[in-house]
C-alpha cells in the first residue's frame, strides 16, 4: 500500500521533466501509478468481500505513541477503485484532451497525479490524525488544479473560495477529530468503530464538528456554493475531482463514521435535513443553467445531497444503498464531464441554446452520453436503477424520518430525471430555429475513458450481484434487520418501482415544461450562496478595517501601554483569584550576594532610560540591561547563555546605531508630565506582575525537574554540554522552527529596505577589486605632493582605499586584519566544540558575523563586499535545507537526531566524533550568518547610499562638487 502511494507523489514529481520531453503523451505514463493501484485493489476484492481486511502499520514515533495505519477493508476497496480506477481513465483521456503547446501543462500533470496519491492515502488511512494529513492535501492540490488558469480572475477567485471553505470545514474536523482522540484513547478508526465512545456533550461537539468537515468537503447545503465556481478548471479536473474523487471524501467519512456515531443525538438530524435541502435546491437549481458544465454541477450538488443522506441514515439497508449509489454515481457522472469535454472541443462551446445537431455529427459521443444519462436518470438496465431500487426500498422500511426522507427522495430523482433530459437535448438533440453546430471528428483515444466507464455502468446493472458480497461486508457493521437486502437488477413488482415510475415520469412531466419551469424557478429564485458568500467576504473586509483604523493609531507607547494593561489584567485577576502563593516557599532573591548587586546595576540602567534625550544614550542603556541579563547567567552557571545573551546583545547593539544614523540624535516625541507620570507606573507594574509570576511559577512545581532526565540522556551519548544537545538533538525540530523564523523575520526586515536588487552597490570599484589585503599601494598617496610621499602606503583592508583619508583609522585597521581570521576561527571553533563545551551553531554564526561586522566598521561597505562576496541569502537557504535535511534524516528512526555518528581519530588533534546534530548545527550557523550579513548590508551599505547620494544633492544644490564622502562605485 505504501508503495503505490509513494509512486504517485515521486512520479508527480517528475512530471515536468516527462512533459518536457514527451509533451501530452506523458500523462500515459503518468496514469501507471493509478493503474497499478487499480489491479492491485482488484487483487484483494475476496479479501474484502469476505469481511477481512489488510493492514499496514508503521511505528513511526514509538515513545510517543504515534504511528501510521492503514486499512483496506470493503469501504476502502470501493474508494480505492474508484479514485483508481477513474484516475487513471482521466490521466489518459488527458492525452487526448491538452495539446503539447498547452501553457503550464506540466504543473498540471504532477499536481493531479499527486492529489490521486493523497485520495487514495485518504481512504486508506485507519488513523484521525493521518488521515487529516492528506485531507487537506486533497484541499492544497484541488486549490492549484481549480486555479490552474490563473491568469483568469474567475479561475484565482473559484480556486480561493474552494480552499477558504473547505479548510475551514477541515479545522473543525480536526477539533472534533482531536475530541474524539481524547475520548476514546485512540485515534486509530477501526478501534473506535469496535468501541465507540458514549454519548456526551463532548461527543456531541466532536460529531457535529466533523459533520462540518465532511458536509463542506462534499459541497453539501450550506457549504455548497464552492463546487459550481469550480467547473473553472479544465474538464478532466471536474470529472475527477467533483464527480469520482474529492467531493466523494465527505461522503466517505460519514460512511465510514455512520456506524459508530449514527446513534449519537444530532448526527440523523443533521446529516438527513441537509442532505434532502442540497438534494433539492440543487436539483431545481439545474432546470434553468445553460452552462452544461455548469448543469452537472448542481446536479452533482444534489446527488451528493443524496448519498449523504443515505450514508448517515444509520441502518444497514440504507448503509447498502449508499455503497452501491457512491460506486454508481462515479460511473455515470464522471464520463458525463469527460462527454462535456469533447463537445466543448469539438464545438467550440458548451452552451446548450447555441449546440444543435452535433448528436448527428458525433454519434458515437452521443450514444456514450446517453448511456451515462440512462444511469443517472436511474433507467433499467443501468446501475443508477439497481441504486436507486436499493435506496428507495431502504427508506421504505424505515422509520418515520426515513419514511420523510423518502418523499424529498422521490421529489429529488424526478429533478434528476428533468435535468438529465435537459442535458442530453441541449447537447445532442437539434432545435428549431438553431443551425446545427459545426464540429470537428473526434477520435477514439479521446472517446475511450467516458465509454469505458458508461459500459461499466451497463454492465454492472445486470451484475450489480456481483458486488452485493463486497458491499455487504460493509454495510454488515450496522446491526441486520430481520430481512436484509440484497443487491439486484429486478427484485419484482413492488412500492420501490412503482415510486421509481413516480420519479421518472414526474421528470418527463418538467422536461416538457422545461421553459415554464424555467421562468418560475427565476422568478422564485432567492440570493444565490455565492452571492451570499461575496457580501460576507465584503462585510469582513469592512468590518476589518474598521476595527484596524480603531486600534492602528501609529502610536509606539500607545501599542505598548495597551499591551501592557492586558497583561496585568489578565495576570493580576488569576493571582487575586486563585491566590497561588499559599503554600509556596518564601521567595529567596538570590544564591549569591553577586546575582543581586548585578541585577540592582541592571535595573539601575533600566530605569536611566527613562530619563535620557538622546537616542544613542538610550541605545547603551538599553544594552547594558542585555550585558546584565548575560551576567547574570554567568554568576547562576550558564555560560551557553550567557554566551549568546552577549552576542545577541552586541549585534543588536550595531544594529541600533546603524539605524540611528538616519535620525535625529534628540527624541523628538514630546511627552507630557502627566502622560509620563502614568507611562512610568504601568512600566514597573508590568515589571513586578511579571516578576511575581514567575515566582510563582517556579515555587509550584509539583513533579519533578526535566532537567535531570535530559542531562541523563546527554550523558548517555557521551557528552557533556547539555544545553545544546537540548538545542540540536532533544528539541532539533523546535530549534528548526526558530531558525526558520529569524530567517522570515530577516528577510522581512531587509525586504523594507531595499526596492532594487540587493546586490546594487555592493561591489568594490575595480582598481580595489582583487587587492590582497597585504597589498602595498603604487598610486600617489591623497594630499602629498609628488616626490615627497615617502615609505609606501601598506593596504591593510581590501577596500580600504575607497574611505576618504578623514574617515580612515590605521589602528582601526590594523586592529580589524590581525583580529578577522582568529574571529572566524574562533566561531568555527564555538561550532565544533558545542557537544562538550559552551558553544553552539548560533553563538558561532554571531561570532563570525561580528568579525565580518568588524570589517565594515573599519572598511565601509566595500570591505564588506569583499570580506562576503556571496549573497546573504544563500547562507540563509544553505542552512535552513541543511537544518531541514538533517532533522528529517533524524527523524527516520522516531527518536532524536543521533541517528548517524562518525568516529574518528586524527594526528594532531586525536579523537574525534562527527554526527548529525553537528551536521545540523552547521545549518544553524550558516543561517545566522546569512541573517547577519543580510542586516548589515540592508542597514549598512544601503543607508552609506543614502548618505552618499543625499550628500550630491545637497552638494549640487549649493552649486559645488560633490562633498568629500566615500568614492562612488
Amino acid at each position: 500500500m505504501t508503495a503505490l502511494i509513494v509512486c504517485h507523489f515521486v512520479l508527480a514529481a517528475f512530471a515536468r521533466p516527462l512533459v518536457r520531453a514527451l509533451g501530452a503523451r506523458a500523462f500515459l505514463v503518468l496514469a501507471l501509478p493509478p493503474a497499478a493501484t487499480t489491479c492491485w485493489a482488484l487483487a484483494q476484492w475476496d479479501t474484502a468481500a469476505s469481511g477481512s481486511s489488510v493492514d499496514w502499520s508503521w511505528a513511526w514515533m514509538p515513545d510517543y505513541g504515534v504511528s501510521v495505519d492503514l486499512r483496506l477493508d470493503a469501504l476502502a476497496e470501493v474508494m480505492v477503485l474508484l479514485a483508481s480506477g477513474v484516475g487513471a481513465l482521466v490521466l489518459l483521456y488527458c492525452a487526448s484532451y491538452f495539446s503539447d503547446t498547452t501553457p503550464r501543462l506540466a504543473g498540471f500533470a504532477g499536481n493531479l497525479l499527486a492529489f490521486a496519491g493523497a485520495m487514495l492515502a485518504l481512504v486508506l488511512s485507519d488513523d484521525l490524525i493521518s488521515l487529516y494529513v492528506f485531507w487537506e492535501l486533497t484541499t492544497v492540490f484541488s486549490y492549484l488544479l481549480i486555479g490552474y488558469d490563473s491568469e483568469h480572475r474567475h479561475s484565482r477567485r473559484s480556486a480561493l473560495q474552494a480552499l477558504t471553505v473547505t479548510t475551514l470545514g477541515g479545522l473543525a474536523m480536526l477539533i472534533g477529530f482531536l475530541i474524539i482522540g481524547q475520548e476514546t484513547g485512540t485515534y486509530r478508526i477501526s478501534a473506535i468503530l469496535a468501541d465507540p465512545p458514549p454519548a456526551g456533550t463532548a461527543v456531541e461537539v466532536a460529531v457535529l464538528l466533523i459533520l462540518c468537515g465532511a458536509l463542506s468537503k462534499s459541497a453539501v447545503w450550506p457549504f455548497s456554493l464552492w463546487l459550481p465556481n469550480a467547473m473553472a478548471a479544465p474538464t478532466p479536473v471536474s470529472a475527477y475531482l467533483h464527480a469520482a474523487a474529492m467531493v466523494k471524501a465527505g461522503v466517505y467519512l460519514v460512511a465510514r463514521l455512520a456506524p459508530g456515531f449514527s446513534d449519537v443525538p444530532g448526527w440523523r438530524p443533521v446529516v438527513m435535513v441537509l442532505g434532502a435541502a442540497t438534494m433539492l435546491l440543487g436539483g431545481w437549481r439545474a432546470l434553468r443553467l445553460n452552462d452544461l458544465k455548469i448543469v452537472l454541477a448542481y446536479g452533482t450538488v444534489s446527488q451528493l445531497g443524496f448519498l449523504t443522506l443515505l450514508a448517515g441514515v444509520g441502518n444497514r439497508d440504507a448503509a447498502l444503498a449508499a455503497a452501491v449509489m457512491i460506486l454508481g454515481h462515479a460511473l455515470f457522472k464522471a464520463p458525463l464531464f469527460l462527454v462535456t469535454g469533447i463537445v466543448d472541443h469539438a464545438a467550440g462551446t458548451r452552451d446548450l441554446r447555441k449546440l444543435s445537431g452535433v448528436g448527428r455529427a458525433l454519434p458515437h459521443v452521443c450514444a456514450v452520453a446517453v448511456l451515462a444519462a440512462l444511469s443517472m436518470a436511474a433507467l433499467p438496465p443501468l446501475l443508477g436503477f439497481a441504486a436507486k431500487e436499493a435506496a428507495f426500498e431502504a427508506l421504505l422500511h424505515g422509520d418515520t424520518a426515513d419514511r420523510w426522507a423518502l418523499g424529498i427522495t422521490v421529489a429529488g430523482s424526478a429533478l434528476t430525471v428533468a435535468y438529465t433530459a435537459r442535458f442530453v437535448w441541449g447537447a445532442f438533440l437539434r432545435k428549431p430555429g438553431v443551425a446545427d453546430t459545426p464540429v470537428h471528428r473526434v477520435g477514439p483515444a479521446f472517446l475511450a475513458a467516458p465509454a469505458a466507464l458508461a459500459l461499466c455502468g451497463l454492465v454492472l446493472g445486470p451484475g450489480v450481484g456481483w458486488t452485493d458480497r463486497l458491499l455487504s461486508a460493509y454495510a454488515d457493521a450496522f446491526p441486520a434487520p430481520a430481512h436484509p437486502y440484497h443487491l439486484a437488477l429486478w427484485h419484482g413488482w413492488g412500492t420501490a418501482l412503482l415510486l421509481s415510475a413516480v420519479a421518472t415520469l414526474g421528470g418527463a412531466v418538467l422536461f416538457a415544461a422545461r421553459d415554464r419551469v424555467a421562468r418560475l424557478s427565476r422568478r422564485i429564485a432567492w440570493p444565490t450562496a455565492d452571492g451570499v458568500f461575496g457580501q460576507l467576504l465584503l462585510g469582513l473586509e469592512r468590518l476589518s478595517l474598521q476595527a484596524t483604523g480603531f486600534v492602528q493609531r501609529g502610536s509606539l507607547s500607545v501599542y505598548l501601554a495597551t499591551t501592557l494593561l492586558v497583561m496585568l489584567a489578565g495576570q493580576l485577576s488569576v493571582l487575586i483569584a486563585d491566590r497561588p502563593w499559599h503554600g509556596a516557599p518564601a521567595p529567596r532573591l538570590w544564591d549569591v550576594p553577586l546575582q543581586g548587586a548585578v541585577a540592582a546595576l541592571t535595573c539601575a540602567a533600566a530605569l536611566l532610560c527613562l530619563t535620557v534625550r538622546r537616542r544613542m544614550k538610550a541605545v547603551v542603556l538599553a544594552g547594558l540591561t542585555g550585558y546584565g541579563a548575560a551576567l547574570l547567567f554567568v554568576v547562576q552557571g550558564g555560560p551557553d547563555l550567557a554566551l549568546t545573551q552577549f552576542c545577541v546583545e552586541t549585534v543588536s547593539m550595531i544594529v541600533f546605531v546603524l539605524v540611528l544614523r538616519r535620525m535625529p540624535v534628540h527624541f523628538q516625541e514630546s511627552v507630557s508630565t502627566w502622560r509620563r507620570a502614568v507611562r512610568i507606573p504601568v512600566a514597573l507594574a508590568a515589571a513586578a506582575t511579571l516578576g511575581v509570576v514567575v515566582w510563582v511559577a517556579a515555587a509550584a512545581r509539583v513533579a519533578p525537574p526535566a532537567g535531570a532526565a535530559m542531562v541523563e540522556e546527554t550523558a548517555h551519548h557521551g557528552l557533556k554540554d547539555v544545553v545544546a544537545t537540548i538545542l540540536v538533538d532533544l528539541r532539533a525540530w523546535d530549534t528548526m522552527g526558530e531558525s526558520a523564523v529569524l530567517a522570515a523575520a530577516a528577510i522581512g526586515v531587509t525586504s523594507l529596505i531595499y526596492l532594487h536588487r540587493r546586490a546594487e552597490g555592493t561591489a568594490a570599484p575595480s582598481e580595489v577589486r582583487g587587492r590582497t589585503a597585504w597589498s602595498v599601494t603604487t598610486e600617489p598617496l591623497t594630499g602629498v605632493p609628488q616626490g615627497d610621499e615617502g615609505a609606501p602606503e601598506r593596504g591593510w583592508l581590501a577596500a580600504g582605499a575607497t574611505l576618504a583619508p578623514e574617515h580612515r583609522s590605521v589602528v582601526f585597521e590594523v586592529v580589524t586584519r590581525l583580529l578577522f581570521h582568529p574571529i572566524l576561527v574562533l566561531s568555527v571553533y564555538l561550532l565544533f566544540c558545542a557537544e562538550n563545551m559552551p558553544g553552539g551553531g548560533f553563538v558561532g554564526g554571531l561570532v563570525a558575523g561580528l568579525a565580518l561586522i568588524t570589517r565594515y566598521l573599519a572598511g565601509g561597505r566595500f570591505e564588506l563586499a569583499e570580506a562576503a562576496p556571496l549573497q546573504p541569502g544563500l547562507f540563509t537557504g544553505l542552512g535552513l535545507f541543511i537544518s531541514t535535511a538533517v532533522a528529517l534524516f533524524g527523524l527516520s528512526d522516531g527518536t532524536v537526531l543521533h541517528a548517524w555518528t562518525y568516529h574518528g581519530h586524527l594526528p594532531l588533534i586525536g579523537d574525534y566524533e562527527f554526527g548529525t546534530p553537528v551536521l545540523f548545527d552547521c545549518g544553524v550557523y550558516l543561517l545566522v550568518l546569512g541573517v547577519v550579513l543580510d542586516i548589515v548590508r540592508a542597514l549598512g551599505a544601503k543607508i552609506d547610499r543614502q548618505i552618499e547620494r543625499a550628500a550630491a544633492e545637497k552638494a549640487a544644490a549649493r552649486g559645488a562638487g560633490p562633498e568629500t564622502g566615500e568614492a562612488t562605485p
